[in-house]
Parts: C-alpha cells; sequence; structure tokens
C-alpha cells in the first residue's frame, strides 16, 4: 500500500476502472506457446512488463522473463511503465539486466545512465536496443531521446553496417510524429530521425501505443526505414484497442539483397487461439516462393 502513494494511484485506478476488464494473463500465455510452435531464432520485447512498477511486479515480470527464454535468445528494452515513478527505471533494468546488456556491456548492471544504447549481434542481424523510459508527472507518458544516446546510437549503426549486418532498432515510444497522444508522445523523434539518418538501419520496432502500425521513417538519402509496431500481447476481445497479436519477422538474403517478411499473428475473436491475420514484404521478394533458400532468421516482436 505504501507504493500507491504517488502517481502510482492513478494508473492503480486507471487499471481497476478500464484495463483489466480487458488485459488478460491466459492471452499472453495463448501468444507464448504460439512464438514457441514457430521456433524463432530470437524474441524481442519492446517494454512495459509491469503496470505500475512495483516492485513485487518487476521481481514477478523478471522471473516471467527467466520463463520465457535464455538471456542470449531474448532482448527487452524498458517502456515508460517501466519507469513509473522516480527510482522504478534503474529497479527494472536492474532485475532484468541479462536480457537487457549488449554483448560488450558489464556483466554486472552498471549502477548508471548509461546502460543504452545496446548492441547485440546474433547471426546476421545487429540488435540495437534504444530506451525512452523515465518517470513523469501523473497524467503524462512521454518518452526521451537524449542527445548522447543518439550519438552513441549512431557510431553501433555504422560498426553494425560495415560489418554487412542487417539493422534492427528496438524502442518503447514510436519515433513518429503524430503516432502517440502529445502527452504520450517520444521527446527527441528529431533527434532520434538524425540517428537514424546518419548511421542507417533497416527496421525500427516499438511498443507503447498497442496498435498494429506500419509507419515509414525517411532518411536524408531518400530512403524509407520500416517502423513497425504491434498490440499488447495482453490485450483480449472487447475493448477499444486491437487483441493481443505479435510480429513473426523472416529474414533472408544479404547485404544489398535482404529479403524481409513480417507475419502478424494475432487473438482470433473467440479468444481461444492465435491466428495468421497479415503478411507484409518489406524488402526483396518472398523467398517462400524460391526453390532453395538459406536458413533464415526468425525473429518474433512482443509488446506486453
Amino acid at each position: 500500500m505504501r507504493e500507491l502513494f504517488s502517481k502510482r494511484i492513478t494508473g492503480f485506478i486507471n487499471w481497476h476502472r478500464n484495463r483489466r476488464k480487458h488485459l488478460l494473463v491466459n492471452t499472453l500465455d495463448l501468444l507464448l506457446s504460439d512464438i514457441r510452435d514457430h521456433h524463432p531464432d530470437h524474441l524481442m520485447i519492446t517494454g512495459d512488463l509491469v503496470n505500475l512498477a512495483t516492485d513485487i511486479e518487476i521481481r514477478l515480470a523478471g522471473e516471467w522473463l527467466e520463463s520465457v527464454g535464455e538471456p542470449l535468445a531474448t532482448t527487452v528494452v524498458p517502456g515508460n511503465h517501466d519507469a513509473y515513478v522516480p527510482g522504478a527505471h534503474d529497479k527494472s533494468v536492474k532485475r532484468w539486466y541479462p536480457f537487457i546488456a549488449g554483448d560488450d556491456s558489464p556483466k554486472d548492471w552498471p549502477d548508471d545512465d548509461h546502460v543504452f544504447p545496446t548492441y547485440r549481434r546474433r547471426g546476421p542481424i545487429a540488435i540495437i536496443g534504444c530506451s525512452t523510459s523515465l518517470a513523469t508527472p501523473p497524467f503524462s507518458a512521454t518518452g526521451f531521446f537524449s542527445s548522447r544516446q543518439a550519438r552513441e546510437t549512431v557510431e553501433l549503426l555504422k560498426k553494425a553496417g560495415e560489418e554487412g549486418l542487417f539493422r534492427v532498432v528496438l524502442i518503447h515510444h514510436p519515433p513518429i510524429r503524430g503516432a502517440a497522444a502529445r502527452h504520450k508522445r517520444m521527446i527527441g523523434i528529431r533527434r532520434f530521425n538524425a540517428a537514424m539518418s546518419m548511421g542507417g538501419a533497416e527496421l525500427i520496432l516499438h511498443g507503447h501505443t498497442h496498435l498494429d502500425t506500419v509507419h515509414f521513417l525517411k532518411t536524408h538519402s531518400g530512403g524509407q526505414i520500416p517502423v513497425v509496431g504491434i498490440a499488447s500481447a495482453s490485450q483480449g476481445p472487447g475493448g477499444h484497442k486491437p487483441r493481443a497479436a505479435y510480429n513473426l519477422f523472416t529474414l533472408t538474403g544479404e547485404p544489398g539483397a535482404w529479403n524481409l517478411i513480417c507475419e502478424r499473428h494475432g487473438l482470433t475473436e473467440a479468444a481461444d487461439a492465435i491466428g495468421l491475420d497479415h503478411t507484409r514484404l518489406f524488402y526483396g521478394h518472398d523467398p517462400r516462393q524460391t526453390p532453395t533458400m538459406p536458413l533464415p532468421e526468425v525473429v518474433p516482436q512482443l509488446s506486453t
């Protein structure tokens, strides 16, 4: 009860009046079971593992992550709910650090603000984790992308580009103007977009909006980077948000000739199974129409 005497009280009331009616645990279980059936190479989670960021929530979320898979095969970036009140961000990152830390990050949580951006190389893929997570006043859910993080993200993107890797950037708040309401927007969108233009990226995944969306970020060179969002992994039927879903990405090809397919798998109307909702080609051609192809890298995106 002591933890509720803060901004958490407004979130607690909102949860009981609205969100708890449609966010269901069994929905997440169904999604995870369906993900496992596809035997993905890597799982990417774009924030909001908890609601009020209480100590018990953070601990239970850590235990849930450990039940989902190995840290080397799961990458997490925090969301605004993971930093709901001052101090919560550090507690969340510390508890979930094995799933957050980059390949070259300190073995133990460094106890400072310089955890992000993180860099993980998995086969032909570079995963760059960014954070917009910070504590905000009541009735606000904004995120912030700093100048320091922008500079370091550019360097990591250039490094991955020089190695010929397919660069995936994870971030919680959508880096698209108008994609979120003003009180939920990302502060530093122009800075983030400049970093993407300077460093280069092939795919950006975000959470926060709980919507199945696709936008394109235009770069200074005239290119476009797909920016993909996904519904909450716990969203049941009957709400004003789309039912729970995850994106399954299949990557084949090579630098300069990538093939990327996104399949969206979502909760059925009856809420008793997960089905294929939508397929979209982002790069190249559909390799499934080719008689022979290299082993794909299959990567699901999950927003809790």
